[in-house]
């Protein structure tokens, strides 16, 4: 098993870096490449800095140093503040008014990181030891560390912020955190070598692709009971927790899994758990995002070094597009126009207008960049 860092996707109204957004594009002309008009600021980490990157005009800013600041990233629910973890093992809080850091906060080997919908509270989970440390966003201090699972490798939290899911890897479980209390609950066997996990926007159910047996195990969140295991096409064998294998839409009928190996993406019908004709993409789909209409899947091909768009509607890939080296995190433009696709092998972060397909000018940004988060 392989240590890197986490993936960061769309900050939307629930607070974590993997939900959609919801729609907030602005009246006016027309996008254009050269000038897309969203005015949100997409933060970008890589080794010992998190660049901004101003999407109005597609342009970074100075970058933040934060010492060591390779790692995850997410940003509270009205855009305020940003939170980099460090394997120094803190997390750095960044005004996003300003783009300056504030104290670091000492927290246990942090590799994971989510905010609640109600943006009050930011869970840190440690991967090695199998912890996780709630971090109040108005005072910025960390509360008592709580050990649970082994090696937790994904995380998110149900939109209604009642309970973080954690997957860990090292056990085949997914243990449930209730907020109210900072509690873990009893763990849920889930078999295997589970890799990555999404929620319904409904809170109902958690969606877990379990590598070894190449399926997806529903988990419903009233009972916290497991369903029947969904087969789908040679997921993988290997976990990272820069991966997003697993995307719904927003409205909740469909979720877009991710087979690796199979290089395919396949549908999920979420009202039967049922899956549907798995659609060819580009060699090792790493990670994938949603736009918030639900019309587009954004497909990163991390061995082809393309990104594959699929249309919903027709659940079909319409378009495959050249980026740069290793594609590895994306985040998409809280009006859904624009999708920011990281590429660690090339130092760079490519904007693809969703509406054509096609790529603007890649952006430097520090070395080796791994997660990107959208502030509003």
């Amino acid at each position: 098993m392989r240590r890197h860092i986490v993936r960061a996707l769309c900050v939307g109204a629930a607070g974590a870096a993997i939900v959609p957004l919801a729609l907030a594009g602005t009246a006016g002309a027309a996008d254009s490449p050269a000038c897309p008009r969203h005015p949100a600021t997409a933060y970008v980490v890589s080794s010992g800095s998190v660049t901004p990157i101003f999407t109005a005009t597609n342009t970074a800013g100075a970058a933040i140093q934060l010492g060591n600041a390779w790692g995850a990233i997410a940003i509270t629910p009205n855009g305020k503040t940003v939170y980099a973890t460090s394997s120094y093992s803190t997390v750095t809080p960044i005004s996003t008014a300003t783009n300056t850091p504030g104290t670091p906060i000492k927290v246990t080997d942090p590799g994971l990181i989510a905010i609640t919908p109600n943006g009050k509270t930011a869970y840190v989970v440690g991967i090695g030891p199998g912890t996780f440390t709630p971090i109040s966003t108005a005072t910025n201090i960390a509360g008592p560390t709580v050990t649970f699972g082994n090696f937790p490798w994904d995380m998110a939290i149900t939109p209604n912020g009642k309970t973080v899911y954690v997957l860990n890897a090292g056990s085949s479980t997914v243990s449930p955190i209730s907020t109210a209390t900072n509690t873990a609950g009893p763990p849920i066997p889930v078999s295997g070598f589970p890799v990555s996990l999404a929620i319904t926007p409904n809170s109902k159910t958690v969606y877990v692709l379990e590598g070894v047996s190449s399926t997806v195990v529903p988990i419903r969140t009233a009972t916290n009971t497991v369903g029947k295991p969904i087969k789908i096409p040679n997921a993988t064998s290997e976990a990272y927790t820069s991966q997003t294998l697993i995307a719904i839409t927003p409205n909740g009928k469909t979720a877009y899994v991710a087979s690796e190996n199979a290089g395919v993406v396949t549908p999920i019908s979420t009202a039967t758990n049922t899956a549907g004709t798995p659609i060819r993409v580009g060699r090792y789909p790493f990670a994938m995002a949603i736009t918030p209409n639900g019309k587009t899947v954004v497909v990163l091909n991390q061995q082809s070094n393309t990104v594959t768009l699929i249309s919903t509607a027709a659940n079909k890939a319409v378009k495959t597009i050249p980026v740069g080296s290793k594609p590895w995190a994306v985040a998409i433009t809280p009006d859904g126009k624009t999708a920011y696709v990281v590429s660690k092998g090339g130092d760079a972060v490519t904007p693809i207008f969703i509406a054509t397909g096609m790529a603007g000018q890649p952006i430097g940004v520090g070395v080796a960049p791994v997660s990107i988060a959208i502030a509003r």
